[in-house]
């Protein structure tokens, strides 16, 4: 029976229900692997980004957006909205399996939306460091 998503402990089930699928996806799990070395320490603080962002407590501190930038500079710009769409894929599919109710549908939106920003974070990023390293720029 699935249940609603009431407090931290079931934030962090979800979290870490979600990141057994994306560790052992073929497509988009290397990505993870290769950059996560302290697991248990990624998913404590993915849980507390979660719970912040669900139940307005201040536990996360950090900037997804230089994090992603940093992984898709490290990949050589190679991350695509196909990425991007597994891991939005994955993340509906396990809050789907578990719970249900309105936070299902809150934190469904909130990992949409911040799919997106974080791609077009790194769009942008990409950008700027291309015209940083162009030769027109250094003119």
């Amino acid at each position: 029976m699935r249940k609603q998503i009431e407090n931290r402990a079931d934030i962090s089930f979800l979290v870490h229900q979600f990141y057994a699928k994306i560790r052992a996806d073929e497509e988009i799990g290397f990505y993870f692997n290769t950059m996560i070395k302290d697991w248990d320490a990624h998913l404590e603080k993915l849980t507390d980004f979660w719970e912040t962002n669900l139940f307005a407590v201040k536990k996360y501190r950090g900037n997804p957006h230089a994090v992603h930038n940093k992984v898709d500079a490290h990949f050589e710009s190679k991350i695509t909205s196909n990425e991007f769409g597994i891991w939005l894929n994955y993340w509906f599919q396990t809050l789907e399996e578990h719970f249900e109710g309105e936070n299902v549908e809150t934190l469904k939106r909130r990992a949409r939306k911040m799919g997106t920003f974080l791609f077009m974070s790194m769009f942008e990023h990409r950008k700027k460091t291309s015209e940083a390293s162009s030769p027109d720029h250094l003119n």
